[in-house]
């Protein structure tokens, strides 16, 4: 018996429920900033100390945020399914490592670390960054987020879509379907012939794309998924 190659893709939806904002969500930290100001390199090049304050803020509440039941089913998942689980997430927090998950890839960068935009080394942020912080390798004072920005090309994409090409299994939770290159993930799964289902409180912008919807909170449908797949 083969056991099915999955591909999970996580976004803001799944953290929403530790406490992490999504854009659209009104008072968040996102509420109070136009994402040309503070999710892109010509923002951070007019006003640095506005983008790595809004990074400190976001990195403190990362900090702080525990794992839901949805984080923890999908660890559980890649700890006990006998074939391949590739964990991508959007998610810029850690919340899939605190829960327990094992090798997952980042594709939009991470709050826990830093990066130096003249050498390209990396390394782990400080909980307060400051602007202009020396890089630790060339000692160059470029330090910045190691986020991926609007117009930035997201990491990992080559080992992202080798899995999809080898994919049985693609599962969307809680993504919107309105950032590319993910948003084409579901269609990459089904050209291949992968079953496609998507977890989402709301339905996303690609919901008719999926074979199986399920809507809901991540942390009462994830862990419902995952026992499904496991006794499967």
């Amino acid at each position: 018996m083969t056991h099915p190659s999955i591909v999970i893709l996580t976004g803001a939806g799944i953290s929403a429920e530790s406490g992490l904002g999504t854009f659209r969500d009104e008072g968040g930290l996102w509420a109070q900033h136009r994402i040309e100001d503070v999710a892109t390199p010509e923002g951070f090049a007019r006003n640095p100390t506005l983008v790595v304050d809004f990074y400190n803020a976001r990195r403190a509440q990362a900090h702080e945020a525990v794992p839901n039941a949805g984080h923890a089913a999908l660890a559980r998942l890649q700890a006990e399914h006998k074939g391949e689980v590739l964990l991508v997430t959007q998610n810029v927090d850690s919340l899939h490592e605190k829960a327990g998950g094992s090798d997952v890839v980042h594709m939009h960068g991470e709050l826990a670390s830093a990066l130096c935009s003249n050498c390209g080394h990396r390394w782990t942020a400080p909980l307060h960054m400051e602007v202009g912080e020396a890089c630790p390798t060339c000692a160059q004072p470029t330090a910045r987020p190691d986020i991926v920005w609007f117009g930035e090309i997201p990491y990992h994409m080559e080992r992202i879509e080798a899995a999809l090409a080898q994919a049985d299994i693609f599962a969307a939770i809680g993504t919107s379907g309105n950032v590319y290159p993910a948003a084409g993930f579901v269609q990459m799964a089904r050209y291949v012939g992968a079953r496609t289902v998507e977890m989402n409180l709301d339905p996303s912008q690609t919901v008719d794309l999926f074979e199986d919807t399920r809507p809901g909170k991540a942390s009462e449908t994830v862990p419902q998924w995952v026992d499904d797949v496991l006794n499967g």
